[in-house]
């Protein structure tokens, strides 16, 4: 699986690219679009910095609910910490700012584990009343963030998510948070999270409103679903998503085992490595119960060595 496309919408708002410097067209009202603001490279003239300050002088900021940062001119081989300063330095001229997504690029533009991230607490700390973050890439991503009162949903997409983000998350006081989603990845992309670092998370203590919670695209998906098998936080959940990831019999085995998932809405388990007998066990408990359960295997494809390794892959790699 790849990013082919840019997001289509964010915060409940179709998605608008701020146009490349010239002649000037007619723009949407300020608050009926999530803005795309994408950097077009010094070569033709115009970086990151300059479009926002071009995008700031034409649209009310004001009024501006939505933000999508795009490529800051080579994600690949910078990290975005002046894109960052120039958000929290104009904190002031976007009060009504509820939503942020930092490095919306398709695989073209930077292969999602090739993005370079950076902390991103100074946005959280600047802007109080934001109710939707989400960020790409896991490349040097940071998160000290110690409480957030608006924040209703929080995705990191990655390849590779470093287990310091996963204790950081699990740390912090997120007393709206609602949704929750995070793309673990492997260790050859800086996946280094153990499903002990999801303690915090599956706590459930410092997340009181969680509802939807995804720990998915992981090689640990077997170990996570032991963990979730007994997590407290469960139990209130309405969506519980282990999908994209190498779950196989033995974390299919401990689901079944633990506590009851009759409760959930939705089931999500696509992309999996569960053999036959224990998908026919799901069926028969948790999809019979009225739960939506998605088995479907997509692509998830095994290799074997001439010594018998078997080698399972994440949806989202490189």
């Amino acid at each position: 699986m790849v990013i082919s496309a840019p997001l289509y919408e964010f915060h409940r708002l179709p998605s608008f690219d701020f146009p490349e410097a010239g002649p000037e067209a007619d723009l949407p009202a300020a608050d009926a679009v999530a803005w795309r603001i994408t950097g077009f490279g010094v070569q033709d003239g115009e970086r990151w910095e300059d479009a926002f300050a071009r995008f700031c002088s034409r649209v009310d900021t004001a009024r501006v609910r939505a933000l999508i940062v795009g490529d800051w001119d080579g994600a690949y081989q910078s990290r975005p910490d002046e894109v960052v300063g120039l958000l929290v330095a104009a904190r002031d001229r976007f009060p009504a700012l509820r939503a942020l997504f930092l490095g919306d690029l398709t695989f073209e533009q930077c292969e999602i584990s090739w993005i370079q991230q950076t902390d991103v607490t100074p946005l959280l700390d600047a802007y109080p009343a934001l109710e939707e973050f989400g960020v790409r890439g896991g490349d040097g991503l940071d998160w000290k963030v110690a409480r957030h009162e608006g924040l209703r949903r929080l995705a990191f997409e990655s390849g590779g998510l470093p287990a310091r983000v996963v204790r950081g998350v699990g740390a912090s006081e997120l007393p709206a948070l609602e949704h929750l989603d995070m793309w673990l990845g492997t260790p050859d992309y800086g996946g280094d999270s153990e499903a002990s670092d999801a303690v915090g998370i599956l706590s459930g203590t410092r997340l009181p409103r969680l509802r939807h919670l995804a720990l998915r695209n992981s090689e640990i998906q077997d170990d996570l679903a032991k963990a979730v098998a007994g997590a407290p936080v469960v139990a209130r959940l309405e969506v519980l998503d282990l999908s994209m990831g190498t779950l196989g019999d033995e974390g299919a085995a401990a689901l079944l085992d633990g506590q009851p998932l009759t409760h959930l809405k939705k089931l999500d388990l696509h992309h999996h490595y569960i053999g036959e007998r224990l998908l026919e066990r799901i069926r028969a408990t948790v999809a019979a119960a009225g739960t939506e359960v998605d088995l479907d295997g997509g692509d998830a494809d095994e290799d074997e060595d001439e010594d018998g390794t078997v080698y399972r892959y994440v949806a989202v790699g490189e």
